[in-house]
């Protein structure tokens, strides 16, 4: 059975789709899938055992006409996503099936479900979202004297999920005599990451790395892998975290946890405001004042480790 899937474009968003595509998997017997998607998503998912081809897509329309014929003909075509760019290039699959993800349709439930609710109407079955899962090559262990703890500063989505530095500052040196610490963070992400890198140093705290904009989505997963505690926003970072089983505590802001928590991850600890402006889903703060991420203070967060036992 040849399985043409069109990720998610997030990093968060495709790994809360795996357990659906573990679905497909346990669907048909002797899969044989083909992954397309943004780079960060191609890069996350390609060591899938069932995977014998990926191409990252272009965003030029003329591309997808390219993609389509080179491709060739599948049995089955999902697309877990729902711009007017995807439907163009459902169109020009070649399939004797095609199904694709709407967001109007599926609602008011975690996006773990979306997804799987979404492949149950494509393949007719009533199928539960397992665990999530990320397939990686040569895992390696940590060297670390001490346990280690990442914080993840920073998140794609924009602004209005970011905690402030400072406080992610305050949280590790306050671990720093009990774990080694691991700074996270993308491309874009790099001078955040260098502030708390510049408030550690002035407190004193030696033992981090910082690795913001210096590792490749493979190796970032690994790195998370490896983790004894994580400190995050609401981030593709942090439902890697939860795949590994890490135990975390997500702060979360102008997001809806109840839709994008950790999955099925029994060691974590939510940290929010709960504010009459909460969740507004925007990529900045339509009020200027941020308060649902500048009130919660790093003794909140500590008390939130705390309870993680």
């Amino acid at each position: 059975m040849k399985v043409l899937i069109e990720l998610p474009t997030w990093l968060g968003d495709c790994v809360m789709a795996t357990p659906a595509i573990e679905n497909i998997v346990n669907f048909y017997n002797d899969v044989e899938m083909t992954f397309i998607g943004s780079f960060v998503s191609i890069e996350a998912m390609k060591d899938h055992p069932k995977v014998v081809k990926t191409a990252v897509l272009d965003k030029k329309y003329g591309y997808l006409y390219k993609i389509a014929k080179e491709l060739g003909k599948f049995d089955v075509f999902f697309s877990f996503r729902s711009s007017t760019r995807s439907k163009f290039l459902k169109f020009l699959i070649s399939a004797d099936s095609k199904h694709q993800f709407d967001k109007n349709k599926y609602i008011n439930c975690h996006q773990v479900k979306k997804y799987n609710d979404f492949i149950n109407d494509g393949l007719g079955i009533d199928s539960s979202p397992g665990k999530l899962k990320i397939y990686t090559q040569n895992q390696s262990s940590s060297v670390s004297q001490k346990s280690l703890l990442g914080i993840n500063p920073g998140a794609s989505y924009g602004s209005a999920k970011r905690w402030y530095p400072e406080e992610f500052a305050k949280v590790a040196g306050e671990l720093s005599g009990q774990y080694d610490i691991v700074i996270f963070g993308g491309p874009g992400e790099v001078n955040i990451a260098g502030d708390i890198e510049r408030l550690l140093i002035e407190k004193g705290v030696g033992n981090y790395q910082n690795l913001a904009g210096n590792t490749t989505i493979p190796e970032l997963i690994n790195n998370i892998s490896n983790l004894d505690l994580f400190i995050t926003g609401d981030s593709g970072p942090m439902h890697v975290a939860a795949a590994f089983q890490v135990p975390t505590v997500a702060i979360f802001g102008p997001t809806k946890d109840d839709e994008t928590s950790q999955w099925m991850n029994d060691k974590s600890v939510i940290v929010k405001k709960n504010l009459d402006c909460q969740p507004c889903m925007k990529r900045t703060c339509p009020l200027k004042h941020h308060n649902c991420m500048k009130l919660i203070t790093s003794a909140k967060v500590i008390d939130a480790v705390n309870r993680l036992g």
